[in-house]
């Protein structure tokens, strides 16, 4: 009996601990049984798989008189992509492909080489501020979700595949190939989740202010879940 009695106490400690050491976001995505990606966006020197949020690049663009567009072009290779590189322009590998991602006015024409795939803007900016453009690849499969954060500048996305949700305390907004991308304000609350049956690829934009980290983990909203709704059920087996 009394071993059996050790032997609980043991049990229930342990789970005590494990309570002790996981974040409130951490717990609230268990209990929904979601799976979460790695902590946050890591570097792409980081990685360790092709699941999760990386950052590929971070490029320092100034300030803008008017609110820039996100120009997003697809290159057959990296000396092509290299030599067409302007200012405010950043070649990365992502997805099997390589792009050329530049920060320009609305009115771009497509270097010799590429194919267009997206003029994403206006993005909300202060004339007032330096910013600097940090570039992500987003790999989630369905149900995952990032942490509720914030960002200091507009927040951008080209979906490759599968399906993007977004709430903030405004509401919900969808995102689907062939969208001509999506755009978030800096300021409010977000938590982004992978939808749909299919694998979410991405890339994503965050043009921050370069006196501020790109992304804040923050505790002070609760999303209600509207997102979840969008979820498909797994098939059985």
């Amino acid at each position: 009996m009394r071993s059996k009695i050790d032997r609980t106490l043991r049990q229930v400690g342990a789970w005590m601990l494990v309570l002790a050491v996981l974040p409130i976001s951490d717990l609230g995505a268990q209990a929904m049984d979601h799976p979460m990606p790695p902590q946050g966006c890591r570097p792409v020197a980081e990685r360790t798989g092709e699941v999760g949020c990386w950052i590929l690049n971070e490029q320092p663009v100034g300030r803008f008189a008017q609110p820039p567009y996100w120009q997003v072009d697809r290159f057959p290779d990296l000396a092509t992509a290299q030599a067409a590189r302007s200012e405010h322009g950043t070649v990365i590998e992502s997805l099997g492909e390589v792009w050329l991602m530049t920060i320009a006015p609305k009115a771009w024409s497509t270097p010799t080489g590429g194919t267009h795939r997206a003029t994403i803007g206006p993005l909300p900016i202060s004339a007032q501020h330096d910013y600097a453009a940090q570039y992500m690849e987003a790999v989630f499969t369905p149900g995952m979700i990032t942490r509720t954060h914030v960002h200091s500048g507009p927040e951008a996305w080209y979906t490759v595949s599968g399906e993007t949700c977004l709430e903030t305390p405004q509401g919900m907004v969808i995102d689907h190939p062939g969208d001509t991308g999506r755009i978030i304000p800096a300021g409010p609350p977000m938590m982004l989740m992978a939808t749909g049956s299919e694998t979410r690829r991405g890339l994503v934009l965050i043009l921050h202010d370069s006196a501020a980290p790109a992304t804040t983990v923050v505790q002070n909203w609760t999303p209600k879940g509207l997102c979840e709704a969008r979820l498909k059920p797994a098939r059985s087996p």
